[in-house]
């Protein structure tokens, strides 16, 4: 792959990148010459294949709302090396507490500080974020991707109450901030994945793919390609969409 020189080289945040999603995403967008900064709780892996993360890395605790203005500062400086201007943020990350023995916690068994810390996490975090890098979003026209999910709209057999209305909020919250984002160019978009096959999947989860129209669990790079469809000129005109992944599940 010809190397693009940093000053016109694109800028992707991604939340959430050390797996999943996630990883396909850092890899999609890479391979397409884009810089990745990348986010998530643990430290950059030693052993991960990619030679272009550990610098671009940053070690953040999303549901701690005073480590992810901390981030966001690291993340402004790290941008001012290519003249503070961001073309896309992945809000990816997210969280979803389970029973001790893998269930789904539904809204009486969850517990008070797990819903305020997966909102903190699948909900807040994501305003924190596209707000606190407003200027560099503006600066780029860039684009704003965030992850909803089929649970938020339906009770799913496997995801928590507390993940579930947290997914639905940000569906939402899609559509507030893409008429705020709109008037200084910046598109705001949202992604609703299904099943799809991760390190992370609940048990259970094939008993679902007869219900799937293609009968099949969706994979990580398909998902990613949509995300990169959507932080491209190629949805120009697209914002405040919601783009379901799911295989026709939703109908």
């Amino acid at each position: 792959m010809t190397q693009t020189p940093d000053s016109e080289r694109k800028t992707l945040i991604l939340t959430g990148a050390s797996r999943g999603i996630g990883h396909a995403t850092v890899k999609r967008f890479s391979t397409a010459g884009w810089r990745v900064i990348s986010c998530s709780r643990h430290p950059f892996p030693e052993d991960c294949p990619w030679d272009a993360g550990p610098e671009d890395h940053i070690q953040v605790d999303l549901s701690d709302s005073a480590d992810t203005a901390a981030a966001i500062l690291r993340m402004k400086e790290k941008l001012k090396e290519q003249g503070s201007k961001l073309h896309a943020l992945v809000n990816n990350a997210a969280i979803s507490p389970k029973k001790a023995d893998g269930g789904r916690l539904n809204t009486i068994e969850t517990d008070e500080a797990d819903w305020k810390t997966v909102f903190q996490v699948n909900f807040f975090a994501p305003v924190m974020l596209a707000r606190g890098l407003i200027d560099e979003l503006e600066a780029a026209k860039g684009a704003v991707v965030n992850v909803t999910s089929i649970a938020g709209s339906r009770v799913h057999p496997f995801a928590g109450a507390a993940y579930s209305t947290s997914k639905a909020a940000l569906a939402s919250l899609t559509r507030e901030m893409a008429a705020d984002f709109g008037p200084i160019g910046v598109r705001v978009n949202s992604i609703s994945p299904g099943e799809i096959e991760t390190s992370i999947l609940s048990p259970g989860t094939e008993k679902i793919i007869p219900h799937i129209p293609q009968r099949r669990l969706g994979q990580p790079e398909e998902v990613a390609k949509a995300i990169y469809f959507l932080c491209t000129d190629n949805s120009s005109y697209v914002t405040g969409a919601e783009l379901h992944i799911n295989g026709g599940q939703h109908v």
